[in-house]
């Protein structure tokens, strides 16, 4: 009776396995003539013994004496297993994309315009296989199957950890994150080529999707822009205000509900307090005085003058000079007075 040949190949229909070793469990005595198919990306690694003895691109391979020992069942009858123990580890070689990087906790972070704050950061990454031996070295070890999903949690820690110093050495404030997004994620795919590097693993994409503060610290933002695209924030508050005052009787006539009602006739008074304060700045502009100085007429044409002008803005003519030429005296002492007045100021005699 013939020996059957062994069939030893590997199809992943999940996408996700790094390595898978044949068998998952253990090892086995793999018999002379075994067929080893590689699909095209993949890479199979033969170890006897806990060694490796060869590798294994794409193709079909048959199994001889170079690599698997001179040995049957029927030559191993002593032992409950074979002394001469091999496994076989497909090695995915293709891009692993669509792999998923975060913070699990924030980033403190000292901003100059925002003191220190918080920040969240996530992202997206690609990754290939680049050296099998150093890979299984260090990383696999003896495990039957390594995904994906089993690297994932270490790799954001190292991404997050050379993001955490990226951020303090080249970024000043949150406000420039949108035009340094690009370059941010250039600078921390450099920084994480080598740690990638020893574990036998290309980093070959790498972005950022985001990197957002506290809904606080996002809402002083909006404010602050909000306040840049006000501009004169004089005008914007007489603006809303008188905004206010339409809504407010646009509900207050409305017809409706007494709630309604209510509301508009409680916003109208608001704003009738809240009015006159906001409209201060205008009633405080520079106007003509509605308060008229003391005024008397020109003793020569009668024209109206300040009470205290010594010339007549109208005629020129002295003022002083004119009262003194049709001033009266006093009948008692002889003291000159103004016409208009009914006693001598100096001793009180009736000037008629």
């Amino acid at each position: 009776m013939g020996i059957q040949l062994e069939v030893i190949k590997f199809f992943d229909e999940t996408g996700t396995a790094l390595v898978q070793r044949i068998p998952s469990e253990g090892s086995t005595d793999i018999k002379i003539g075994a067929q080893l198919i590689v699909q095209e990306n993949q890479e199979a690694i033969f170890v006897r013994n806990g060694e490796i003895c060869d590798t294994f691109g794409p193709g079909r391979h048959t199994l001889c004496t170079e690599n698997v020992p001179i040995i049957t069942r029927a030559l191993t009858l002593p032992w409950s297993e074979s002394p001469f123990q091999a496994q076989v580890y497909f090695v995915a070689k293709q891009a692993f994309v669509d792999l998923k990087w975060g913070t699990k906790q924030p980033i403190a972070y000292r901003d100059q315009e925002f003191s220190m704050i918080r920040l969240r950061s996530f992202g997206k990454y690609s990754l290939r296989v680049k050296d099998v031996r150093l890979l299984l070295s260090q990383l696999v070890g003896t495990k039957g199957r390594y995904t994906t999903s089993q690297i994932e949690d270490f790799l954001k820690d190292v991404i997050v950890a050379r993001l955490t110093d990226l951020l303090g050495d080249n970024l000043d404030t949150i406000l420039d994150l949108p035009t340094k997004y690009d370059q941010l994620a250039e600078m921390l795919k450099g920084r994480v080529f080598e740690d990638f590097d020893k574990y036998g693993l290309a980093l070959e994409d790498f972005f950022i999707a985001g990197i957002t503060p506290p809904d606080d610290v996002q809402q002083m933002m909006d404010a602050r822009s909000g306040m840049h695209a006000v501009g004169d924030i004089d005008r914007f508050m007489k603006f809303k205000a008188a905004q206010a005052m339409g809504d407010a009787a646009r509900a207050g006539g409305d017809g409706g509900s007494a709630a309604g009602t209510g509301l508009g006739m409680g916003v109208g008074v608001g704003l009738g307090a809240m009015i006159p304060g906001m409209m201060q700045s205008t009633a405080m502009q520079p106007t003509q005085s509605t308060t008229m100085s003391a005024t008397q007429h020109c003793q020569k044409c009668n024209g109206t003058i300040a009470d205290d002008a010594m010339f007549c803005r109208h005629c020129g003519s002295n003022q002083d000079a004119q009262q003194e030429s049709k001033a009266p005296s006093c009948t008692e002492c002889g003291h000159t007075f103004k016409a208009s007045a009914n006693f001598c100021p100096k001793c009180g005699t009736a000037s008629k």
